[in-house]
């Protein structure tokens, strides 16, 4: 299975009251076309080192970050495809290196499938690898995706997330699809992302409805409610 590839864009996020999202939707519909997936259940299993450094580095917002995860579009099993990425964000700039494989793959023993590998996206992994020594499946993030691409121009996407929840245990794409809230307010993720600028059109439908950019991180925030978790247990039991 070959479909590895690289991506270079600027990504955007909002977070919406529910009369914004149709709001929004609404414009979308009529503009863009929903992607071949349609509504999905995205799951991204980030790997991390111990003490949970590439976490804390997004959180402290740095002018370079990277992460490592695997992603499926649906709970995951034997040949399904599934990827492995490492996404990069320097001067608001995402970088994302992508190699495709197989569920089965990914199970046996995904490092030591990368490193098989002889192509320049997974010597780059590769790198991460050995750069970060403990890497470990550490948390599994699973939200509904409705996706839509603009039909002109394909590098120009924008995602709605809902039910965006998270766990700590079965740290596999195969185990299923539940997991623990990030959010409790009910608002939709919306992400903007475009190889160039946004167009004018989606700009102003956006400032029309008073939304506001935000740098929300839904692995950072899985992260913090988790350590703050951790620290109230310690607490109770000192």
């Amino acid at each position: 299975m070959k479909n590895n590839c690289v991506f270079k864009r600027y990504e955007y996020k909002y977070l919406l009251t529910a009369e914004q999202y149709f709001a929004v939707l609404s414009e979308i519909e009529k503009r863009m076309a929903a992607d071949r997936y349609g509504k999905s259940t995205i799951q991204s299993l980030y790997y991390d080192t111990d003490d949970y450094l590439l976490a804390r580095r997004s959180l402290d917002k740095p002018e370079y970050k990277e992460k490592l995860r695997m992603r499926s579009y649906r709970q995951a099993k034997g040949d399904d495809e599934v990827f492995l990425e490492l996404k990069k964000k320097y001067d608001g700039v995402v970088f994302k290196r992508r190699i495709a494989l197989t569920a089965a793959d990914a199970e046996r023993g995904l490092f030591d499938y990368v490193r098989e590998q002889t192509d320049q996206i997974a010597k780059e992994i590769t790198y991460a690898i050995d750069l970060y020594k403990t890497l470990a499946p550490r948390i599994l993030l699973l939200y509904d995706r409705t996706a839509y691409f603009d039909k002109d121009d394909s590098s120009l996407r924008v995602t709605f997330d809902t039910n965006i929840r998270y766990r700590t245990d079965r740290l596999t794409l195969c185990g299923g699809t539940d997991g623990k809230p990030v959010r409790s307010d009910g608002k939709i993720l919306m992400e903007i992302k475009a190889g160039a600028s946004i167009p004018l059109w989606l700009c102003r439908l956006v400032s029309s409805l008073g939304i506001r950019k935000t740098s929300f991180s839904k692995y950072g925030t899985a992260y913090t409610i988790e350590h703050d978790n951790l620290m109230t247990e310690v607490k109770q039991v000192g």
